[in-house]
């Protein structure tokens, strides 16, 4: 099929007279050499953008989309490029429309428990000017420190806080946007409660930039707990540990986060940093605890109940920031670990029901053991969010087409165990190709015509997210 679009260099006059016009010339790039920075993201994909445009008002947005729908250019919404599935990479051309400079915090409303932002807000910048006020927005995926908003949304980022407090979809309470077609829409509610019409607010978290162009957000806000602590438990394998996971989350005190490293992770580590870890110790919890003061020791107390499965090496707690941040070094060390010993890795983020987790272990362990993958585990146990890295030497012979074997596999195993191929990085177009194994026909066809309602001539982010989607407008 072909997607190919109007080119900038063909319209080069009167487009960029236009978009000079909504942007100003600060606003916009079009030389190869500057451009080229943004089409990249973290899956380490790249196509050069025809042009990067830079907006600062919900009005601008409104215009270029407006723009975009008369001359059939390819439009492709970009946060910070933190996203590791390509779903912001420009692979059919096309312009990068970078929301980073939409960075207000518009209205911080402690009363009513939400705030209201831009998109290109940092999460990290949020996080410190809802402490001020004693609130703090949940989310808090791994890059929290340099990803914005809008691109938590687009990917509904969550972190390893979901255990306790959901994700993106269940602390945000409206939106504003623009669709694939142009037109303006506001989601959502600013309440705690709302159910008049269809729930559009969380249809468009997730969906990857492909049917609104998210320009502000309503976000719910939590109060900041009274107490916190953390404790490591060491188990002598694997098993123990996805036991030790199933027992917590199945007695009343949910934690706030629940982190999981097995045995091969571990040995990754201590190659690499100075790891007070004994060599019988074959995987680790990481679990932190929080609340009221007055009974904070009750849950960890019921916490470390439940983590006494058999199999447990050891179970040490803290309280106090440098003992927290010594039993966290282990968890940090683990990604400068992997990039030394395989740069180029396969990271996927596979969920299933926390009670499946020793399965998939055990599925996991075969299947490193009849392809030849190395296969390492961590991430967030506490709701089933194993993060599964096949480690890979492209340069060795076969290794590619071994891995592409594991991988598939490994698929079949998640959906076998009722699980779903991604919990929080997304599908962009890493994934893409294996959605239909997840979602049946019928509910992938309603999916596409979706898109089609928000977005006519297929303009927006094309070709991420789901196969089989209509080919972009001639």
């Amino acid at each position: 099929m072909s997607t190919s679009k109007h080119s900038l260099s063909s319209l080069s006059h009167r487009i960029r007279r236009e978009l000079v016009g909504i942007f100003g010339d600060e606003g916009l790039l079009t030389d190869p050499g500057d451009c080229w920075p943004y089409g990249y993201d973290n899956s380490r994909r790249h196509a050069l953008p025809q042009a990067v445009i830079f907006a600062t008002t919900h009005e601008q947005v409104k215009d270029l989309l407006a723009l975009c729908n008369r001359e059939n250019l390819l439009l492709i919404p970009r946060g910070m490029g933190t996203g590791t599935t390509g779903a912001t990479v420009p692979d059919r051309g096309g312009i990068i429309l970078s929301l980073e400079r939409m960075d207000r915090i518009v209205k911080i409303d402690p009363a009513n428990r939400l705030v209201r932002v831009e998109p290109g807000v940092t999460n990290g910048n949020l996080g410190t000017a809802l402490a001020e006020h004693g609130f703090f927005w949940p989310p808090d995926p791994t890059s929290a420190a340099v990803c914005s908003i809008g691109g938590n949304l687009a990917y509904n980022s969550a972190g390893p806080r979901a255990v306790k407090y959901g994700t993106p979809r269940e602390n945000t309470l409206g939106l504003r946007g623009v669709t694939g077609a142009g037109e303006e829409i506001r989601t959502g509610v600013a309440t705690s409660k709302g159910v008049v019409g269809y729930d559009l607010t969380r249809l468009i978290i997730g969906s990857e930039g492909t049917l609104a162009v998210i320009t502000e957000a309503v976000l719910k806000l939590t109060p900041l707990p009274e107490a916190k602590a953390t404790l490591q438990a060491t188990y002598h394998d694997v098993h123990a540990a996805a036991h030790a996971v199933s027992a917590i989350m199945a007695q009343p005190v949910t934690p706030c986060a629940l982190e999981f490293m097995d045995g091969a992770a571990l040995g990754m580590v201590r190659s690499y940093s100075d790891l007070e870890l004994p060599e019988s110790v074959g995987a680790l919890l990481m679990i932190e605890v929080d609340g009221p003061l007055h009974c904070l020791e009750q849950s960890i107390a019921a916490v470390e109940l439940a983590a006494s499965v058999e199999g447990l090496i050891e179970i040490s707690s803290a309280s106090q920031a440098e003992e927290v941040e010594r039993l966290w070094r282990t968890r940090k060390a683990l990604s400068p670990a992997l990039r030394n010993v395989a740069p180029k890795k396969i990271n996927e983020d596979v969920v299933v029901p926390v009670s499946r987790i020793p399965a998939l272990i055990d599925g996991l362990e075969k299947l490193s053991q009849r392809t030849g993958i190395r296969i390492v585990n961590f991430g967030h146990a506490g709701n089933g969010n194993i993060h599964v890295n096949l480690l890979v030497d492209p340069d060795q012979p076969g290794a590619m087409e071994r891995a592409s074997e594991c991988l598939e596999a490994m698929f079949d195993l998640v959906l076998e165990l009722d699980g779903t191929l991604s919990g929080e990085h997304g599908v962009g177009l890493e994934k893409r190709d294996f959605v239909d194994r997840e979602i049946d026909p019928t509910t992938l066809r309603l999916m596409i015509d979706i898109k089609h309602r928000f977005d006519p001539k297929n303009i927006l982010n094309p070709g991420k997210g789901l196969p089989g989607a209509p080919p972009t407008a001639p």
